[in-house]
């Protein structure tokens, strides 16, 4: 294992732990960054590597999160515990329109849509959505995860698919299709954290057995860096991005993304 894949498995561990949480795509940073650091890898392992670091974010939000995502903590009373299976009722029917898609067309998707010209347009798509939607956000109705219900969850969920296409960001489309539906930035952010569990830890292992787990030990081990690495920086990104929202909007990840998609387009069409 050379020292130099080391070192870029650890920068795209930090890519991907910093942009999975920020609404600006992970895709499409890794993309960008893979383009100039080019892992020397085959281009199965470089795919399944994308994937599979995801599991170091999904870690993350456990870690933070394991008391209020626990229903059997001996710390909460009956209500507390059935709030929060209530939560994971309202998680699972939310993933259900992301689940059906990305096993039906998650190849065709790939073929047609993974390119870099995709990953641009759809930046600057959502950038601009995310500042005319924070422009016209008004008194959320839901306040809290309790009181979001089935239905809105369900919509959430069917916002999220959209992230099927490379450059969306998962946590961009739910994040927006949240507050279209009239929910708090926080309650937006958390129940994104809270639907990427099933969801990332479904698409890790699709693709993994996919690839069919032939990989060397060295790439085991890249594999296993990258995750470790993404789960550190998301703590601190999780952590992050719930204090700013406290006082800020997400207008400043809409203008990040926009510039960024022009930087994409500049690089790979223009120049």
């Amino acid at each position: 294992m050379e020292v130099l894949e080391i070192i870029k498995v650890i920068i795209l561990g930090i890519v991907q732990g910093i942009t999975e949480w920020l609404p600006v795509s992970s895709t499409g940073h890794l993309i960008l960054f893979d383009a100039f650091l080019q892992l020397n890898e085959s281009e199965l392992f470089v795919n399944t590597f994308f994937v599979v670091i995801q599991f170091g974010s999904i870690l993350a939000v456990i870690f933070l999160y394991f008391r209020k995502l626990n229903p059997f903590s001996r710390s909460k009373d009956l209500v507390a515990r059935h709030e929060t299976i209530n939560l994971w009722k309202k998680v699972i029917v939310a993933i259900i329109p992301a689940a059906i898609l990305g096993l039906l067309f998650d190849d065709t998707i790939d073929a047609m849509f993974y390119n870099p010209v995709t990953v641009a347009v759809m930046l600057i798509v959502y950038g601009i959505l995310f500042i005319v939607i924070e422009n016209r956000h008004r008194f959320p109705y839901y306040r809290n995860l309790e009181q979001l219900d089935y239905k809105t969850a369900f919509l959430i969920g069917c916002f999220q698919s959209l992230a099927l296409i490379p450059g969306t960001s998962r946590s961009g489309t739910t994040i927006v299709g949240a507050l279209l539906l009239g929910t708090a930035r926080p309650v937006a952010a958390e129940f994104s954290f809270f639907m990427a569990i099933p969801t990332m830890l479904g698409a890790s292992a699709l693709k993994l057995l996919k690839a069919g787990l032939a990989f060397t030990t060295a790439e085991w081990m890249l594999l296993l860096l990258g995750s470790v690495v993404s789960f550190v920086v998301s703590v601190f990104a999780i952590k992050f991005l719930m204090s700013y929202i406290q006082q800020h909007d997400f207008k400043v990840f809409g203008y990040y993304r926009i510039i960024l998609g022009i930087l994409l387009l500049l690089y790979f069409v223009v120049l």
